[in-house]
């Protein structure tokens, strides 16, 4: 219930973003971009209620599909590699780890209902069940437990809104409340705790928050640092699951509400300075452009419109203020001089101006 609140509520405020964003930005496929938006809240709600490890591996493979389009939205060469890292690997863990793992403990158990003590004890025991923890917890991608990562910095191509979807309100947080639910629920706390096989977790879950902190530390890119910076924040909830005690587990998902509130905030706050290529190092170059790269030639468009309508004014207040008696003919044929001088001249010299107005020609 905690876990669908706190996407459920995030959502609203990421869709009251993305309008503005979207239209804003001139996007195409607007329609699309919703549509596939809300689809991906209705899979992440099938993940908070499911009732069993079936309904949510459903949700969950729902959840990386509905996510794909949004991620390839903007639709170049490089976003849809970039896309395809992150459809690549999230499939690949999960039909070929997470699948088998389900399969595994239907097989061994008779059950993959979730029960509040867990329903493997008794029905596995030894190496095992460290092989079975390592088969759900690599296989739930979307958790971002090195080395099984990658597809979250490849993912930061998308629009600053499904950034957001990634990093706070959705995916991630997912992945995490997966693992949880699965230690809590089919595993057991008790039952692991007594397993020393399943003692690997820990300092899998110390060495990527290490590890990806580094990383993010050498990142110029923001959303870049922000993807590795979410990286080892997943992994400190994953770590917290992973010591076995009942404060640890409240510890986790209250890291997960922390997380999702700060980690929405900055990529939200950091639109500005958000976008899906490389940093070139200006401050002031960073600061204005634009968030999605192919919002580059619209913002220029824009830019140079502006110039325009800005010379024009400059040159008709000077006209006024140098020549008296004009009559359009003559000032449509000054203007039409100063467009040969080229956009950039705003203003002619003042007596070359008072010829072309008081029928001078162009000399």
């Amino acid at each position: 219930m905690l876990f669908a609140a706190l996407a459920s509520g995030l959502w609203i405020i990421n869709s009251l973003y993305s309008i503005g964003y979207m239209r804003g930005n001139r996007e195409q496929h607007q329609t699309r971009f919703y549509v596939m938006f809300a689809v991906s809240l209705a899979a992440t709600m099938g993940v908070a209620f499911a009732g069993n490890l079936f309904t949510l591996f459903l949700f969950y493979e729902a959840l990386t599909l509905s996510t794909y389009p949004l991620v390839s939205h903007k639709g170049d060469d490089k976003t849809v590699r970039s896309a395809r890292v992150y459809l690549g690997i999230l499939l690949t863990t999960s039909i070929g780890l997470f699948l088998p793992a389900i399969i595994w403990t239907y097989a061994a158990a008779g059950s993959g209902d979730f029960t509040p003590q867990g329903i493997l004890s008794g029905n596995i025991e030894g190496p095992a069940v460290g092989l079975l923890l390592g088969l759900f917890v690599f296989g739930v991608g979307k958790a971002a437990v090195m080395p099984v990562h990658r597809w979250l910095p490849a993912a930061m191509v998308a629009p600053t809104p499904v950034s957001a979807l990634l990093h706070a309100v959705a995916v991630v947080k997912a992945g995490v409340f997966t693992v949880t639910k699965i230690i809590v629920y089919i595993f057991g706390v008790d039952f692991l705790f007594a397993e020393a096989s399943s003692g690997w977790l820990l300092y899998a879950g110390a060495f990527t928050i290490i590890a990806a902190s580094v990383v993010a530390l050498r990142q110029q890119n923001l959303k870049r640092l922000l993807a590795y910076s979410t990286v080892a924040q997943l992994s400190y909830v994953v770590m917290a699951a992973a010591i076995l005690k009942p404060l640890a587990e409240i510890g986790a998902a209250v890291h997960i509400v922390a997380h999702a509130f700060r980690q929405d905030h900055a990529v939200l706050r950091g639109r500005r300075d958000l976008h899906g290529g490389e940093e070139d190092g200006a401050a002031s170059a960073a600061r204005h452009r634009p968030a999605h790269a192919g919002d580059d030639d619209r913002l220029h468009d824009r830019r140079a419109q502006h110039d325009r309508r800005t010379a024009d004014r400059r040159f008709r207040l000077q006209v006024v203020h140098t020549g008296r008696g004009i009559r359009s003919g003559q000032l449509r044929r000054a203007a039409d001089d100063r467009s040969q001088h080229g956009a950039q001249r705003s203003l002619l010299p003042a007596d070359r101006l008072r010829r072309l107005v008081h029928g001078g020609g162009a000399g």
